[in-house]
């Protein structure tokens, strides 16, 4: 697929300085994280500015380095237009699917580019399936594992880390790149079915009280 997309490199570098601006400037990070509070207060940038902050340096990492395997693969079948089309839609979604879950927790916060990532991932499976990682690890094993991560990290409150927002993430991934290549239904139904369950699952979990 040749060389990174400049897009990827812009991406990332912004994630790098904004979190960083964040790590060492505490005003800076609790004025653009997402609160609950703040935004049904009227702060609705914090909606997409809490996409750029991260709540450590293994979080930007992970976060910067999964985006690294994945995001050429929507560009080269997507083009850097509905690339980003599909990033910032995943991570608008993933918030707002936070902002949902947690609407009557006005103390409830977090930060992460994870439902950006997240819908990047999706997309990039939906479009190439038999993508792998490293050589070895087949695209869809680490995408459906992120996603439980998921689970156990909106179960577990763990860290200042928008976990609920994977799950938005994912269905934005998951619908956008539908919705930008239908002909998906076509030449990957089984892929397509295979990455709606965990959705489902999450999707179910919620409704019974379980995340």
């Amino acid at each position: 697929m040749g060389n990174i997309s400049l897009f990827t490199i812009i991406i990332i570098a912004a994630n790098a300085l904004i979190s960083y601006k964040g790590f060492g400037d505490y005003g800076f990070f609790e004025r653009y994280k997402f609160n609950v509070g703040s935004v049904r207060r009227g702060e609705q940038f914090r909606i997409f500015s809490s996409g750029f902050l991260h709540a450590d340096t293994s979080h930007l990492l992970f976060n910067m380095i999964t985006l690294f395997f994945f995001a050429d693969r929507v560009i080269w079948h997507l083009g850097e237009f509905n690339f980003l089309l599909v990033y910032v839609g995943s991570l608008l979604l993933g918030s707002l699917l936070s902002l949902y879950f947690h609407k009557n927790e006005y103390q409830y916060s977090a930060v992460g580019a994870s439902g950006a990532v997240m819908g990047i991932i999706y997309s990039a499976i939906l479009l190439d399936p038999h993508m792998r990682i490293n050589i070895i690890i087949p695209g869809y094993v680490f995408g459906i594992g992120y996603l439980i991560y998921s689970i156990y990290g909106m179960k577990k409150r763990v860290g200042n880390i928008g976990h609920d927002a994977h799950f938005g993430g994912a269905v934005g991934g998951y619908i956008l790149t539908l919705i930008l290549k239908p002909s998906l239904f076509e030449t990957q139904l089984q892929m397509v079915g295979l990455l709606a369950v965990p959705i489902v699952v999450l999707l179910v979990m919620h409704k019974l009280g379980k995340i």
